[in-house]
């Protein structure tokens, strides 16, 4: 029953008509959503552990889920200090029986909106050496288009953070609009390509694993910001 994921099917044939023009509405708007109650508590604490850490070079694991790649982020990168953030505490605190040996002391999760942690480190002038998004909703549905993250009005917030952000996803048209988006909003072109772990390397994410053994094609789009 592992390996039984459904491919993403869409009525979408190509990148989005209308991605384009949603892209430049939000760059040039203001995005004024007050912050959730519980997002300063969230921001401080993760800071306060960044700092405690030695403030470190930093990484965003965004929408870490049961933070899987949180822990194998802080394994591969052991100099620099990892932010696991997801909206879901049960996911968060779930039990961890799955992960092997000793855990890396190199990170830390929290429960966050996404939208307001990243406002939040922008506020703060925090800049991320690198940036995950791995394996977000790809909300397929042709209306569902602002619900994509690089369709959403954070999104060049997200990019103004910089570093190396690194998407990755099932769909390739997500990857592709990402792409777009990033390239539209940073000036720079994104490596896009279609992704596998090497042989011997743990997939990073239970989806990952999952889409892997299901057959499908993952792909990843990679730039360096400025």
């Amino acid at each position: 029953m592992f390996a039984n994921s459904r491919t993403v099917e869409s009525a979408q044939t190509g990148p989005h008509d209308k991605l384009a023009d949603l892209v430049h509405r939000h760059r040039e708007a203001v995005f004024r959503k007050p912050l959730a109650a519980y997002s300063a508590a969230a921001f401080d604490a993760a800071m306060h552990a960044w700092r405690t850490a030695g403030a470190a070079p930093l990484i965003v694991d965004a929408g870490c889920g049961v933070g899987e790649s949180t822990l194998r982020l802080a394994t591969q990168f052991p100099d620099h200090f990892v932010i696991g953030i997801d909206q879901s505490e049960s996911r968060i605190v779930r039990g961890k029986d799955w992960w092997e040996g000793v855990w890396p002391e190199n990170f830390v999760w929290v429960r966050a909106d996404l939208v307001d942690f990243w406002r939040q480190l922008a506020d703060a002038g925090v800049r991320p050496a690198r940036h995950y998004l791995l394996y977000p909703n790809p909300w397929p549905k042709i209306g569902q288009l602002s619900r994509r993250w690089h369709a959403h009005a954070v999104f060049p917030t997200v990019i103004a953070l910089g570093g190396v952000l690194e998407c990755r996803s099932n769909w390739h048209l997500y990857i592709e609009e990402f792409a777009l988006a990033t390239e539209w909003l940073s000036g720079v072109r994104p490596s896009v390509e279609t992704w596998a772990p090497t042989p011997g390397d743990a997939p990073m994410t239970p989806f990952e694993r999952k889409y892997l053994a299901s057959g499908h094609g993952l792909h990843r789009c990679v730039v360096t910001l400025p």
